[in-house]
Parts: structure tokens; sequence; C-alpha cells
């Protein structure tokens, strides 16, 4: 009987950009845009610098290696994992498949593999999907035991995508890319602490995430010999970090109930949790039309309620404390709108924090994952009651809106349309064109910005 780390190989393996699903290829390249586009318009984040820093004091430079965007410069595959995937991060508004950001992962790596080795552009898009649908197929089973036991699904979850997309890439056949998949295992971890605590690590965690499924595929190249029961054994993935027994029926759905296509892009720039709640309260901003609130009570569905950060009340220092809190971005966006960048990093807004100390959480299992039921109190007695039910077709956008939402955040970093058009065209055209098309995207940015 063959081990899940051989048919989810198996799986990898058979997959042909010519016999995909022509919506699965479609939201690949929507996958694609989405990040190409939040990664330039995330330029100004301070997040990307620090991993340069990082990576080329690891790594050092590298001429003919990958290009780290930002500055120009290159180094190994690796250390342009880390340092793009922080910037591919720094606005929070990456994509979601389910609780995990694959795309920060998935897309650094292999432009940086593309790049530095020459692969061919037609190989990128099954490389992408193989690494959706394997980091996916988990995210689903196991992201609702995973998660409240404090582990980050990008991270658990990640690496082995990571190793799926890599060894797709390098063309590794059934019985590597099994080994692939069982080193990445091995790999694999990471915690949601720096959330409870509003600090940085989670930025970098996708970048160490894309480096280590890549170490995963390149010792399977090298022959590495891999735990066949890496996910399903007593001490495998499974049983460790979710705490269940593996299914016996994991891998049926592979190929018929893809991942890619649950895959949903953020509106605003704050959790993937906290997109509804603000939604929600936009809406419940028209209807308050600027009365005085004396209280607001949100419900919302324990898996998210317990996330860690999702609860803070403040004070406040960072952006990664502010886009987790419900309270805060439910109070943003009720005194002032649509939460910006600037918005979020505002710490001391007095209207703000006051009315985050009016705002009550409370977990509420009848409220399905993706909604929330909001109650606000106003100081003349009236109470307002607004249900925003949510699901995550709500959130998969159309190329349109997508490009709508793009642009707009564009204009809010001086960016003209015109980039993101090019982002559009270049990603189109694959597999035709270069890999170097798709750099240069990031050394055009000075040239669309707008004069101040």
């Amino acid at each position: 009987m063959p081990t899940l780390t051989q048919e989810i190989a198996r799986f990898v393996a058979s997959l042909r950009a010519e016999t995909l699903p022509l919506e699965v290829v479609d939201k690949a390249r929507s996958c694609l845009v989405n990040a190409l586009g939040m990664a330039v318009n995330g330029f100004d984040t301070p997040y990307a610098p620090v991993a340069r820093r990082a990576a080329l004091a690891l790594d050092g430079e590298v001429p003919t290696g990958a290009t780290l965007f930002g500055d120009g410069r290159r180094s190994t595959i690796g250390a342009a994992c880390l340092a793009n995937s922080a910037l591919f991060h720094g606005r929070a508004q990456e994509d979601s498949c389910g609780a995990a950001h694959f795309g920060t992962i998935l897309i650094p790596m292999l432009l940086a593999m593309t790049e530095a080795r020459g692969y061919p552009l037609a190989r990128l898009i099954p490389a992408l999907v193989a690494g959706y649908e394997a980091g996916g197929l988990l995210e689903t089973a196991f992201a609702i035991n995973s998660t409240p036991a404090g582990f980050r699904s990008s991270a658990t979850y990640g690496c082995v995508a990571a190793a799926a997309a890599a060894g797709k890439l390098m063309g590794l056949d059934e019985e590597r890319l099994a080994a692939a998949l069982a080193n990445a295992v091995s790999f694999t971890g990471g915690v949601l602490q720096s959330f409870a605590d509003g600090t940085d690590e989670w930025r970098y965690q996708v970048g160490v995430i894309a480096r280590n499924g890549l170490v995963a595929a390149e010792l399977a190249a090298a022959g590495s010999v891999s735990a066949p029961h890496a996910f399903e054994g007593r001490a495998g993935l499974i049983r460790c970090y979710a705490s269940v027994e593996p299914p016996a029926d994991l891998t049926a759905r592979l190929g018929k109930d893809w991942s890619i296509l649950r895959v949903t892009f953020k509106p605003f720039p704050v959790c993937a949790f906290n997109q509804t709640p603000v939604t929600g309260a936009l809406a419940l901003r028209r209807v308050i039309a600027g009365e005085a609130l004396a209280a607001v009570r949100v419900r919302m569905n324990p898996y998210e309620t317990g996330y860690a950060g999702m609860d803070a009340v403040g004070p406040f220092n960072s952006i990664s404390g502010t886009l987790m809190s419900i309270p805060f971005c439910i109070a943003t966006t009720l005194v002032h709108g649509v939460p910006s960048m600037k918005r979020m990093t505002t710490y001391d807004d007095a209207a703000v924090n006051g009315l985050v100390a009016k705002i009550t959480l409370v977990t509420d299992p009848e409220v399905p994952v993706l909604s929330a039921v909001l109650e606000a109190d106003t100081v003349s007695g009236a109470r307002h009651v607004h249900a925003q039910t949510m699901t995550p077709a709500d959130y998969a956008f159309d190329r349109a809106t997508l490009r709508e939402l793009l642009t707009r955040i564009g204009a809010e970093q001086r960016l003209r349309p015109e980039l993101f058009e090019r982002i559009e065209r270049v990603v189109d055209a694959l597999p035709d064109g270069g890999v170097r098309e798709i750099v240069d995207l990031f050394a055009a940015i000075e040239p669309h910005r707008r004069a101040a």
C-alpha cells in the first residue's frame, strides 16, 4: 500500500501544464498577479531590508545568483527566498489558502530558482499549482487542530508546499519527490506567539520555510534516504501537529477538489480573519452615520477569536499588533473608514483607542468561520446589529476586482496604474517571455512613482 508521501508525489509528478483545468491555470495566474502587485505595493515596508541584510550576511553576493528585490544585488537562491518573501509579506495582503499564505513562500522561491538556474518558464505554473495542492491538502484537513495548538499554518504546511513546488520545478521523479516531501516534514514548524506579542518574526517565517523547502528538495535530488511514513507515522506530521489519526481517504481529493481554487485575496492590510469584521464595520459605519458609540460587541467563531493576537486591546506599538487585533481593526474602520497602512500604523489615535476600550469580543460557535456579527449601542440608546456572513468565494476575486484592488492600493503608494497593467501583461504572457521581465518589474517601481 503506498504511503502518503508516495501518493502526493505521484500526483505532483502527474501535473502537466497542458492538462491542468483552465480555471486552475487562471487562478494560478491571479495568484501571481496578486503576489507581484502586493510586493510592489509593499516596497516601502521595513521588513525586506532587514531580511536582505540577514540574507547577505549569511550567503554573500553571488553575481550569477537570484536578485534580491529592492536593491538589485544577487545572492543564493536561499538568500533570495529569505529576502524576497519578506517583501511579498510586507503589507500582509498576500493570498490565503485557509489560514496559510502559501504565495509568499512559493512565488519568491520559484522565481529565484528560475532566474538563477534557467528553468523553463513552462514549468512555473505547474510547480506553483503543485505547491498549493500539497500544502492546501494538509492545511484543509488539519489546521482546525494545529492552529489552536499554537502552530502557524503557513509554517506548518508551507515547507511541504515549498518542497513539492521546488521538486516539480526541478523535474524530480516520483521517488525523489516523495523524499523531498518527507524531508520537508522534518524541517517544518513555526508558532504563533509573535502575533500575540506584536513582533515581526512571522514576517520572516515564510522566507525561512521557503528556504527549508528548497533544502528538502535539494537533499532529495542528491539522494537522501527519507522517511516513507513522514505524514502518517506514529511520530509523523499528522499526529505531532494535529494530534489526530491520519484519515484513510486524505489524498482522494487531489486533482478533484483543487485547493488553489479556494485561495482568497485580501482587500485590506489586516489579518485574513479580520477581513470580514472590517467589511462589516464599513457597512455598520454607514448606518451609524457619525453617532457616538457607547459599546460594540463582535461575535465570531472560536477558531478565529482564539487565534493569537486577535483579542489584543493595546496599547499598540506595531502593525503586527494592530493588524491582528479585532477590536483595533473594527475601531479604526468605524472611526476612519477603509483601513490604510497609515491608519494601521497610527498607534496614538485617541478616538480609535477610546473606541477599542468599548469593543467586546464574544466567542460564538454559532457564527461561521469568515463571518462576524456586530452589535453597536449608541450613546442615544439606539442599537444597530449587522451580520456579515462571508465565504472564501467572496474573497476569490476575479481579475477585474483584483486589478481595482491593486491599483487602489498603488494610488496610496503613489504608483501609476501602468505598473499593474505591466504586471498583468507579463503574467498573462507566460510561458512566453523571460523571468527577467518579472524581475525587472521591481526595478520599474521608481519610474512609476507619482510626484509627492
